[in-house]
């Protein structure tokens, strides 16, 4: 569904169906084999969604209760892991100038602006730098990112913007002394922003396997460069923490995780007010035909 509304006043119905275009592809990366969507949407909505399926890596396992591993036959086990992925999102919302802000849901006192205490507030925070712009999501407050233009203003003035909804999963958990976040210093954040550089392209080092760790957006954001208004790259760290069941063997049933970018105040209005009904259904026999609509399709 797209959109639709009832009216019980006029006792009239509108609906229109949604469509989306679907860019995908798998790859197989030792016992995993991820899958990348990339769905666009009639609104302006973008959405990324991976999938991950394959042959969980696998073990000896005595059966005991072992906190870091899961039995998943006898003398079979495996460990509870992490998939951690990161998407480089280079915005142009509205022209090379943008600017990202850190929006939270706030709850707001009882007050003479507010005697029955149900108004919900936010609080935004500009991220005015790259080592400002290193930001965790939390779920608790609703926290989303808004890129938005530095110069374009919609009909009631505002930037226009695109908002990042994350998906709130954990990032990375391993220990800070573990070569994997040394290596994998991107995942232990879930939002980057850096000034665009056409040479800083791997969110973990153009060698991940060959550097002592430290490479990749570490080092990018360690030179401080202003976000306001500039030219940005945003990183998005998303992904799973698997702790392993029994439904994961032989063969692993596809799990998810993704993020949504959606606009917020981009259009000036629904995008998709012109959106046509959908043809009625058709009938397969010349017999049914006195009952088709106008809009009907089906060639009797």
């Amino acid at each position: 569904m797209l959109w639709k509304h009832t009216d019980e006043f006029t006792h009239t119905s509108e609906a229109r169906r949604q469509r989306r275009l679907v860019v995908s592809f798998f790859t197989t990366v030792g016992n995993y084999d991820y899958g990348f969507y990339f769905y666009f949407y009639l609104d302006g909505t973008f959405e990324v969604e991976a999938k991950a399926t394959g042959i969980v890596f696998t073990g000896a396992h005595d059966g005991g209760d072992d906190p870091y591993s899961t039995p998943l036959a006898p003398g079979l086990g495996a460990p509870v892991h992490q998939h951690m992925f990161c998407a480089r999102l280079d915005m142009t919302v509205d022209g090379v100038a943008n600017s990202v802000d850190e929006i939270d849901v706030a709850r707001v006192p009882v007050s003479a602006s507010n005697p029955w205490g149900s108004a919900i507030g936010r609080t935004m925070t500009r991220l005015s730098s790259e080592s400002d712009a290193v930001r965790d999501a939390d779920g608790s407050v609703g926290r989303v990112w808004s890129i938005s233009s530095a110069s374009r203003r919609n009909r009631v003035g505002r930037p226009t913007s695109y908002v990042l909804h994350p998906s709130s999963e954990p990032a990375l958990f391993t220990a800070d002394e573990a070569h994997q976040r040394r290596r994998a210093g991107f995942a232990a954040h879930h939002l980057w922003v850096t000034q665009y550089e056409p040479s800083e392209l791997w969110a973990a080092g153009y060698a991940v396997n060959l550097h002592p760790g430290g490479a990749g957006l570490p080092a990018y954001v360690a030179q401080d460069r202003p976000l306001d208004g500039e030219d940005i790259v945003v990183w998005h760290t998303f992904g799973l923490t698997h702790f392993p069941r029994l439904e994961d063997w032989p063969i692993m049933p596809v799990d998810y995780a993704g993020f949504t970018l959606k606009p917020y105040g981009f259009f000036d209005r629904n995008p998709t007010l012109d959106v046509p009904r959908s043809a009625l259904s058709c009938h397969s026999t010349a017999a049914e035909a006195p009952s088709c609509g106008a809009d009907c399709t089906c060639g009797h």
